[in-house]
């Protein structure tokens, strides 16, 4: 017979926002992702040790009373041998295919390693679209919640069966950081084969880096790739960027391996803590400043640049002076100074094939020649996000009114 209830003496809640990494010992809500390279192998498939290992200290926090969400790398990696693949494949259709064959396999021993602990697990497969549209969103979180509230342990991956290069999150470590502000967690715990941010190769004898507190704590620091495993997508620079998009807008996080993972839940001294800083933000803001795939770039003059980046103001087609890239409406674009350099992200009103007939004409202007439905800003406030390094999250300021709106600033890292 299963127990999927919490123990009866509950982790508290914490008051606040966790202040430290000693805060995770008493955190109520926690996500955690697992790399492949922390599960996997291509010559091994699934490290049943590995899995049984983390699924066994994660089943005992939860037994603690913490809600845990596990985030978890491996299906496209679980599914290689199966298919008699040497290397992970660089063509789509083929990891769609290794997605598909080992995401069973890996669910089969993600059951079978918490079932032994009397915890059900559920697979929640999200695309990107899943959190960026508002219906699919709340249906998200919805279910989510359903889950938790019934004790199980929701094992999250992206559905690389069907996600496409365009509508890809692009690894997990941002999907991790994506759930974490989803199901509004206390922190979230990146995992993976290196114990820690250091500032230089650990081979070389290289400093960890205990805490990362703004953006200046990462000048100069030498960031590797993929792990020694070979067969994931990310490294450490996908979590360090994953680590600061939680930690911008209010969700502290930790990076370190897999091997600390009880040590990590208990808030003791391992791996590299980024502190919570800013306000939690819309999921789709996050989106649209970390992991959206550009479509365009929009150039703009010297008064509309100080416009959108300075007060924070809705984009007129007035201060445009130049349109680059093929998109559609609803599209995100990058919106650039003069010189070039990337001012922020946003979703256009128009497309591609509409804007150059409106550069540098009034709302008015517009109006009166092609209709009233030009009236509207080519990138509306709510749907901007600006890129400059002020460590604060990104906002909608969806309660003020039109054209006098203002929204934070948020830090794209490490490329979006």
């Amino acid at each position: 017979m299963t127990d999927n209830t919490a123990s009866s003496t509950p982790v508290p809640a914490p008051k606040r926002a966790l202040r430290s990494r000693s805060g995770l010992a008493r955190a109520r809500r926690i996500v955690v992702k697992v790399g492949s390279s922390s599960l996997t192998s291509v010559a091994g498939g699934i490290s049943d040790e590995a899995l049984t290992r983390l699924a066994d200290v994660l089943a005992a926090r939860r037994a603690q009373g913490t809600e845990i969400i596990l985030v978890s790398s491996g299906a496209i990696s679980a599914g290689l041998a199966p298919l008699g693949l040497a290397k992970r494949p660089t063509q789509l259709s083929s990891q769609q295919a290794a997605a598909s064959v080992g995401q069973g396999l890996l669910m089969a021993r993600y059951t079978a390693a918490f079932g032994k602990h009397g915890v059900t697990v559920s697979q929640v497969l999200l695309t990107v679209e899943d959190l960026m549209r508002r219906t699919t969103h709340a249906n998200a979180h919805r279910a989510m919640e359903r889950l938790l509230n019934f004790g199980v342990v929701p094992i999250v991956n992206e559905n690389d069966t069907v996600a496409s290069h365009e509508i890809r999150f692009g690894d997990n470590d941002r999907l991790a950081a994506l759930v974490a502000h989803l199901v509004k967690a206390d922190a979230l715990i990146l995992l993976s084969d290196v114990d820690a941010l250091y500032d230089g190769p650990p081979s070389a004898g290289a400093v960890r880096i205990p805490e990362v507190t703004g953006m200046a704590d990462l000048e100069d620091v030498r960031i590797g790739k993929v792990g020694k495993a070979g067969v994931g997508t990310g490294g450490m620079a996908t979590k360090v960027e994953a680590a600061t998009i939680a930690a911008q807008s209010g969700i502290p996080a930790l990076v370190t391996s897999t091997a600390n993972a009880a040590a990590a839940l208990a808030g003791e001294d391992v791996g590299t803590w980024f502190t919570g800083r800013g306000r939690r933000q819309p999921v789709r803001l996050l989106w649209l400043a970390h992991v959206a795939r550009i479509q365009g770039t929009l150039v703009l003059d010297d008064g509309a640049a100080k416009a959108v980046g300075d007060r924070r103001r809705s984009l007129l087609a007035a201060g445009i002076v130049s349109v680059d890239g093929h998109f559609e409406p609803g599209d995100p674009v990058a919106l650039t100074d003069l010189s070039g350099t990337v001012i922020a992200h946003g979703l256009t009103n128009y497309g591609s094939d509409e804007l150059p007939q409106m550069l540098g004409r009034s709302t008015r202007e517009l109006s009166k020649e092609l209709g009233r439905s030009y009236e509207r800003a080519v990138v509306h406030v709510n749907d901007l996000v600006i890129l400059q390094d002020h460590g604060q999250g990104a906002s909608t300021g969806a309660d003020a009114p039109a054209g006098s709106v203002e929204t934070p600033k948020t830090v794209n890292t490490l490329g979006a």
